[in-house]
């Protein structure tokens, strides 16, 4: 079969045509990228996808890291293919050039991801979290932490993780116990318990630096009371080198159904007396930094299950197109030759089914790193604002829909391919099983689905939620004026005023109800908004498309179908997805509250 990782027409449609990645070099970050520049990046991913993460794919996935009662050992080309990956620069795409970085668009370095991630998703976790471990300390450490911590980083000496869950607390950070002790020089000592931390041990670097989320002494109760701390795995010595061990023990790895290449680990900090930790930024404020690497990386979780999506939507067309299996109905001589599976129509159903899924969460996804260079280099203070709003808004529905669809659009890959699917000689059930975990990483969907209706609606008097209404309403004026358009302009129209009064409703009735009752169905509040977002992001790519259709008579056929296939898939999404959302609103504005009231005695 063809080998075809990801579509790179689409990419680049979405790069030039949907979000003119072009116009960002205009602004003085990007000054020193052309178009040139940006394609070299996305060749060079491409190529490092292809000698070092493709060909072990199924190795990390079928080896998974050991534990010998001291430390992890993982497959050793995980640390040739990480080290590949740094010395290609990919590893700090977008960080600055004096830190080591290529000072890229955070639109375009998520597309060079891309192949990155199709091709190893678990192995790139460990340069992913470094970086967006490397962003926080950058945004909120000292002068002398960047330079100690973040510069090791940037140059693939040091990788970095994330420890919040405990024993305990998991998503409760409330209830976190993990003590913070300080000391006469500054420092502080660290001992508690911290569980499921990704990267937490291995021997791919020098160093691993955890920012850990620790209670000092004395500090408030719940999360006003939480600080956040640099805890190496070796302590550092003045001069840059790596000196002796920090009081950080592995005590044990977790398996997961997915995500083998990268260790997902149990760590007890303190075990002889207190592992040295150094605080960042001010106290009992730790809670606010980590949000800096945890929307980060819930950006990072939505653009991974788009991934995982858009690979098994390539693999299982490129087998439907050469498999031969059965014949049409109208076929009756049973001599006849069978048709490629890509002939009937329920394949087409799956097919398109993921197209719209996984091309959707893209268009969205990439609108939200577009999003985030408005937020940084944006011409006007009016415009950064205006980018970090509807950017933290759409935050939620950008980590949560995408893994949630996603997963759907990888069953319907297995599906495709029959019994074939899920035997590990194909790739899409372990794409499915990588995707499975992404519904719960950086907070599960009923976690999101609170955040959203519980502050993200209502936050600074609606300003994010009326800039979302806002930016979709401009799209539909747009596509209101192409004939073509018009069905789904109206279409969405009424869509936004059904999310519109079931918001208002389920606000209304926390007044007159307890708020539990009144979010009990939040998820599917969730679930009427991303449908929502993503029926928009199919009607801007539509717009594109139908413009390319009418303004170039001459094009030629693949491009005529390249973009005839953005229209149908637009069509299928407006008639076959968006309806789903009347029953989802109707639930939740007749304040159904059958969840809330069912008794754990009943179940």
């Amino acid at each position: 079969m063809a080998v075809s990782i990801l579509n790179e027409r689409d990419l680049h449609f979405m790069l030039y045509e949907l979000f003119d990645a072009q116009g960002l070099c205009s602004r003085e970050r990007f000054n020193d990228h052309n178009q040139e520049t940006f394609e070299a990046a996305l060749q060079t991913a491409k190529s490092v996808a292809a000698r070092y993460l493709l060909p072990i794919r199924q190795k990390t996935d079928l080896q998974k890291p050991e534990f010998d009662g001291h430390r992890a050992h993982l497959i050793p080309e995980i640390k040739t293919a990480v080290q590949a990956v740094v010395d290609s620069g990919l590893a700090s795409a977008t960080a600055d050039f004096e830190h080591g970085g290529m000072q890229l668009p955070s639109l375009v370095a998520c597309a060079v991801s891309a192949h990155l991630t199709a091709s190893g998703m678990s192995v790139m976790g460990y340069t992913t979290l470094t970086n967006a471990n490397a962003n926080l300390i950058q945004a909120h450490g000292s002068a002398e932490q960047i330079q100690k911590w973040v510069a090791p980083m940037r140059a693939g000496r040091f990788t970095g993780t994330m420890a919040m869950t405990e024993p305990g607390a998991g998503s409760g950070l409330a209830d976190l116990i993990t003590k913070a002790v300080k000391q006469p020089d500054g420092s502080y000592r660290i001992t508690g318990s911290k569980i499921y931390i990704s990267g937490g041990d291995h021997d791919l670097s020098d160093n691993i630096v955890h920012l850990v989320l620790a209670r000092i002494q004395d500090a408030p109760k719940g999360v006003k009371g939480i600080s956040l701390f640099i805890v190496p795995k070796r302590m550092v010595n003045e001069d840059g080198s790596v000196g002796e061990p920090n009081d950080v023990a592995l005590t044990g790895l977790f398996h997961k159904m997915g995500g083998h290449a990268i260790t997902s680990t149990a760590l007890n900090f303190g075990e002889k007396g207190g592992a040295v930790g150094y605080l960042v930024g001010e106290a009992n404020m730790g809670l606010s930094y980590m949000f800096h690497m945890m929307n980060e990386a819930r950006l990072f979780v939505g653009m991974g299950a788009t991934v995982m999506a858009l690979a098994g939507y390539q693999y299982s067309l490129n087998y439907a197109k050469e498999r031969p299996q059965g014949r049409l109905l109208s076929e009756k001589n049973p001599e006849s030759a069978p048709v490629n599976i890509i002939e009937h129509s329920d394949v087409k159903r799956m097919l398109l089914a993921q197209k719209a899924y996984a091309e959707g969460a893209l268009a969205l996804c990439l609108f939200g790193a577009r999003l985030h260079d408005d937020e940084k280099t944006a011409d006007t203070p009016e415009q950064r604002k205006a980018g970090h709003t509807l950017l933290d808004f759409l935050t939620p529905i950008i980590k949560t829909w995408p893994s949630e669809y996603g997963l759907k659009a990888n069953h319907y890959a297995i599906q495709v391919l029959g019994g074939a699917g899920y035997t590990n000689e194909h790739p899409v059930e372990m794409f499915y099983r990588e995707n499975r975990l992404n519904p719960i990483h950086e907070g599960t969907t009923g976690i999101q689905s609170m955040d959203l209706l519980g502050r993200k609606v209502p936050a600074n008097d609606f300003s994010g939620y009326q800039a979302c209404l806002d930016a979709m309403q401009r799209t539909i004026s747009q596509a209101a004026e192409q004939p073509a358009l018009k069905e789904y302009a109206n279409a969405l129209a009424e869509a936004i005023r059904t999310l519109d009064s079931t918001t208002k409703t389920v606000l209304a009735a926390t007044r007159a109800m307890s708020i539990d009752a009144a979010f009990s169905n939040s998820v599917k509040y969730l679930e009427v908004f991303g449908h929502v977002v993503i029926a928009w992001m199919w009607l801007k790519q539509g717009l594109v498309a139908n413009q390319a259709l009418t303004a170039q008579p001459g094009i030629s056929d693949s491009e005529k179908h390249f973009y005839q296939g953005k229209l149908h898939t637009l069509q299928f999404f407006f008639r076959s997805e968006l309806p789903e959302i009347n029953h989802w609103a109707a639930l939740i504005s007749q304040l159904d509250t059958t969840n809330h009231e069912m008794q754990s005695e009943w179940f």
